[in-house]
């Protein structure tokens, strides 16, 4: 048995970019915030590490030493509760304190990238600014700064990193003290000239490095959002071609609606006998013209509401406290005649709740959804609809099964597509105007509902469509 699960999200445009100049195209506030909370994440892991290394000085300080790293008892705690606390205010300022301009996701960020190098700072004096790899770390802040940042702000953010880089060294060889004293051991003096000289050499070679990595990553930001504004436009171009698409559908569907009216309307009075008799072949070729012109009718008729629908996905749509049983009840009213021709029996079973929604169009997508499952199930057949509600979680399922044609494994992820036409299907309903699903699709996305598809060719096919927020009270 094949099993897909559905799920339509319409979310707002993450990618806004001003047109400005390339310095500045900046990340929006929506990737901030997503970025915001990995960082929160791996920031954990870094204080997860620097206990791990905490309790590593205490076991193995012999060790630790021999790599040039001093044994400290107090900075892997102090810089360990910093960074909880920080990393506790972050959270505080991005979930439960009101976004301000001076509590917005840039700020937010800003503020992260100086305490982190503030306590990297720490650490790397700590760690040996010279004899560990400890001050490479630098440059994934840099690098961080090109990303969320326009140009001129990563460059302070390099410039800063420089600057607190050369404190640290200065601090750690104490060259901040101008030594007063004559010089009375030469060679001592000599030595530790030498030593200053390297370290300088050393500060002066790495503060290049950051420069180069800043000028290296910032270009390549560049490039990568100008042709992210690039996509976007072609992005906003492909949706407009959409948009007038749809509309060149809206007006060809309603020029043929009515020449398509007029030509069943000749063929209903010529059954009826208003324009004499007729040989039983031409009342043959008569049925079959209808049939047809009642396809194309449908077909018309599902073009408009897809339309409608689309329509509503761009426009704020009124949500009402919809009652599911109610809904199920009239759609059932209106496909009985449709079950009754087949012979197919409708078992019901609905625990009834209430579900915040677009009233006419939940009617649709389980119009559509039933009215499927008694077309494609096999004559005398049953098609059940129960629902089950989940008050520990606040939701609700509705299930439609059918004992059907079923669905192959490979067309389930494609029956949602617009005018998708599944060969089982066409075999058994040459009809099919193939926007059914596509309704449902819409409707849902507009409803925020999810669905689920289990099928077995030739056994059957099983809906689920799954509520989520369901109101508390059922009627």
């Amino acid at each position: 048995m094949a099993f897909a699960e559905f799920s339509w999200n319409k979310l707002k445009n993450q990618y806004t970019i001003p047109r400005s100049g390339n310095n500045e195209l900046k990340l929006s506030d929506e990737i901030l915030i997503s970025n915001i909370r990995w960082f929160i994440i791996f920031r954990w892991v870094v204080i997860g590490a620097l206990i791990f290394f905490q309790i590593l000085t205490i076991l193995a300080s012999n060790t630790l030493t021999q790599f040039g790293i001093t044994q400290q008892q107090n900075w892997p705690i102090a810089i360990t509760l910093i960074l909880s606390v920080a990393n506790f205010a972050y959270i505080f300022a991005l979930d439960y304190y009101e976004h301000t301009k001076y509590n917005s996701p840039s700020i937010n960020i800003w503020i992260q990238i100086i305490i982190d190098l503030l306590c990297l700072s720490i650490v790397v004096h700590y760690v040996g600014s010279v004899a560990t790899p400890a001050s490479f770390f630098y440059v994934l802040h840099i690098v961080l700064a090109c990303i969320f940042f326009s140009t001129i702000e990563s460059l302070f953010v390099t410039v800063l990193v420089c600057c607190m880089y050369t404190i640290v060294l200065l601090i750690e060889n104490d060259m901040f003290l101008q030594v007063s004293q004559s010089i009375l051991i030469d060679a001592h003096m000599s030595v530790e000239s030498q030593q200053k000289t390297k370290v300088f050499l050393w500060m002066f070679i790495l503060d290049i490095l950051f420069l180069v990595v800043w000028y290296v990553v910032s270009r390549l930001a560049i490039v990568v959002r100008t042709h992210e504004r690039h996509l976007l436009d072609a992005h906003e171009k492909i949706n407009q071609t959409q948009v007038e698409k749809d509309q060149y559908a809206i007006l060809m569907t309603h020029q043929l609606k009515s020449p398509l009216d007029a030509i069943r309307s000749k063929i209903n009075l010529i059954n009826g006998g208003y324009c004499g008799e007729f040989s039983p072949e031409i009342e043959d070729a008569l049925q079959k013209m209808n049939i047809r012109a009642q396809g194309m009718s449908n077909l018309i008729l599902d073009l408009l509401k897809l339309e409608r629908l689309k329509t509503t996905c761009l426009n704020t749509a009124t949500f009402k406290q919809i009652n599911i049983e109610t809904t199920i009840h009239k759609c059932l009213d209106k496909l009985t005649p449709v079950a009754n021709a087949k012979q197919i029996s409708i078992l019901i079973s609905i625990k009834n709740f209430i579900f915040s929604g677009i009233p006419d169009q939940l009617e649709i997508l389980f119009e559509n959804i039933i009215s499927n499952a008694i077309i494609y199930s096999y004559d005398n057949a049953s098609v059940e609809i129960t629902s089950a509600i989940d008050r520990q979680n606040n939701t609700a399922t509705v299930t439609i099964t059918d004992h059907g044609i079923g669905i192959e494994s490979k067309d389930l992820p494609n029956i949602f597509n617009e005018y998708f036409y599944a060969p089982r299907a066409v075999m058994h309903n040459k009809a099919s105007s193939g926007v059914g699903l596509s309704i449902v699709k819409i409707a849902a996305e507009n409803n925020k509902l999810q669905i689920s598809v289990s099928s077995e060719p030739g056994a059957g096919t099983v809906f689920t469509v799954i509520f989520r927020n369901i109101l508390p009270h059922t009627i």
